[in-house]
């Protein structure tokens, strides 16, 4: 340790507000954060507000608070993983090997998706995309999987506060469609992105239930269309439905 090092209280009191509600099992507002840890408010609210702004911490519509996705894109990068991402990480290895899809994982931060990890090590053509990137509002085959573990009033209240954007000639900008999507995705256990997002490229998700970790996350699939027609991955459907079963028991 230098010599001349002193500790800084600002970083210390940072950490601990991380710390409590990274080990709470609901979420917390200013007062229960203040309370619990004996610090001022106006101390609790600068940070908090700050946190969120660096994505680590993200608010909430009730005025509580829960991790972000830059906290989760950080334990990724740390030896030391989360939870999450540890139990998942093996079955994003399984599909890259079984079907030469690009296989990933991420979780929603209000209508966009954080790709959290990925695996796309078995196929020359790779999907450029790197862990941390946000996907825009409501694109891709991810944010319909987690949007499906949310209720339909949920649902209304995020998507009355966007326009669908168009991506491709096969985007969904229809919200009543876009609703029927999420409905169906919640019966089938599937979300299906074909050429929605990017023209040529299709994918495949499934919601993870996390019990309890207030974020919705899922994984999901993707390749060129040629890539994931039944004929040449009759398999992906029930694999992807047998793997969220195996995540889901483990988390």
């Amino acid at each position: 340790m230098p010599p001349a090092f002193k500790r800084v209280p600002a970083v210390e009191k940072c950490f601990a507000i991380l710390d409590l509600l990274t080990k709470t099992d609901k979420h917390l507002g200013i007062s229960d954060i203040s309370r619990q840890l004996s610090l001022n408010k106006s101390t609790v609210f600068n940070m908090v507000y700050t946190l969120i702004e660096l994505d680590v911490l993200e608010g909430l519509d009730d005025g509580k608070f829960g991790l972000g996705p830059r906290f989760y894109v950080l334990g990724n990068a740390s030896g030391k993983r989360s939870e999450l991402i540890q139990v998942a990480h093996p079955f994003l290895e399984k599909i890259n090997q079984e079907t030469k899809l690009s296989a990933f994982l991420g979780i929603r931060s209000d209508l966009k998706t954080v790709l959290i990890d990925k695996v796309d090590s078995a196929h020359d053509i790779k999907i450029s995309s790197e862990i941390g990137m946000q996907m825009p509002v409501l694109a891709g085959a991810g944010i319909k999987a987690m949007l499906s573990l949310l209720s339909d009033q949920e649902i209304d209240r995020l998507l009355s506060t966007v326009t669908l954007k168009r991506y491709t000639p096969n985007t969904i900008i229809d919200l009543k469609r876009y609703k029927d999507e999420i409905k169906r995705v919640r019966e089938e256990g599937l979300a299906f992105d074909r050429e929605e997002y990017i023209e040529g490229m299709v994918a495949v998700g499934v919601p993870l239930r996390t019990k309890g970790r207030q974020i919705e996350a899922a994984i999901w699939a993707v390749g060129l269309k040629h890539q994931t027609s039944p004929e040449a991955v009759p398999n992906l459907n029930p694999l992807l439905k047998q793997i969220v079963e195996d995540i889901n028991r483990r988390l």
